[in-house]
């Protein structure tokens, strides 16, 4: 069992920075792959969650969507049980509930993919 916490999403402009954080628990975390999904309002399912980035187990194989890549940058520290994304030139349609997730394969962009899930993070991002 793999417990996540999301932290560090909130109120930006556009063209703004945030970080968020997802805290794990559990001694098998650095066995995990871990991702980042969003949620905007017009999503009323989690089915439907977009796929943001996804990092492996051992940092070494990233995989990023194209809206994002070249602005948004996953990490992990297994010392710490934790996985960031920092989230820079950000743009209203940004705005969404990013969750975590813990899996097996970081390229996997199927929700049905990931075994895991944290509780979610707004993130607004005004004009």
């Amino acid at each position: 069992q793999v417990q996540l916490v999301e932290s560090g999403g909130g109120l930006v402009q556009a063209g703004g920075s945030l970080r968020l954080s997802c805290a794990a628990s559990g001694r098998t975390f650095s066995t995990y792959a871990m991702a980042w999904f969003r949620q905007t309002p017009e999503k009323e399912t989690a089915l439907e969650r977009e796929f943001v980035a996804g990092i492996s187990y051992n940092g070494r194989v990233i995989k990023y969507s194209d809206s994002v890549r070249g602005r948004f940058t996953i990490s992990r520290d297994n010392t710490k049980n934790t996985v960031t994304l920092q989230m820079n030139s950000l743009k209203p349609e940004d705005t969404a509930v990013y969750y975590c997730a813990a899996g097996r394969t970081p390229a996997n962009t199927g929700v049905y993919d990931w075994d895991y899930w944290g509780q979610g993070t707004q993130v607004t991002v005004s004009l």
